[in-house]
């Protein structure tokens, strides 16, 4: 490609972006759904939440099925400024193997959450693996579609998990999928500090 065409395509491309710029001028807080069977939907909205915490904004992270051992991305923010991390679950089902347990630890989980969602002082929560509680009926979706549709305006949430209920992926404003290619976990390697927690 020559000089003078690669100018002329990216002044074309700059256009494009630019008119695509001028037209977005709504501000208001999004909501985002990162799900799909691949790795790293967590960990992306936890590297978004460093963004705002980079900003000076006040975030908060609540687990909903990791807690039975410390995480490393929790050992890291702990002593964060402006965070608040609550692990509010009792590990995976599989692991649990007690439903009741399952459905009381979402419900706290949920209670805590909402009480996030009305306050104004919070910029970004992260309700993690969430999207679980719905798909095993431990919460039920339309409460929570509410909760998100009354939260304060700059509000931002990242909700993650495999699966997203439908009512929630009706409301969001960004939705990502991450696709599972390959695993090294199937090809039988061990599960590592500072990869899988």
């Amino acid at each position: 490609m020559t000089d003078d065409r690669h100018t002329h395509r990216m002044q074309r491309k700059k256009d494009v972006v630019d008119e695509r710029i001028s037209r977005a001028t709504e501000e208001r807080g999004v909501l985002i759904l990162l799900k799909g069977n691949g790795k790293g939907k967590s960990s992306s909205a936890l590297g978004t939440m460093a963004r705002a915490l980079g900003h000076g904004q006040r975030c908060a992270v609540i687990q909903f099925i990791k807690g039975r051992r410390e995480t490393g991305e929790y050992l890291f923010f702990r002593n964060q400024l402006n965070l608040d991390w609550h692990i509010m679950g009792q590990g995976f089902t599989w692991e649990t193997q007690d439903r009741e347990r399952d459905i009381e630890a979402a419900q706290s989980a949920w209670a805590v959450a909402k009480g996030l969602l009305e306050n104004p002082d919070y910029h970004l929560i992260v309700l993690d693996e969430m999207s679980y509680m719905f798909k095993y009926g431990y919460l039920d979706p339309l409460p929570v579609v509410e909760a998100l549709n009354q939260r304060p305006a700059h509000q931002n949430v990242i909700i993650t998990g495999r699966t997203m209920a439908t009512p929630l992926q009706e409301i969001a404003d960004t939705i990502s999928t991450v696709q599972d290619e390959r695993h090294a976990f199937r090809g039988g390697v061990k599960a590592q500090a500072g990869i899988e927690y």
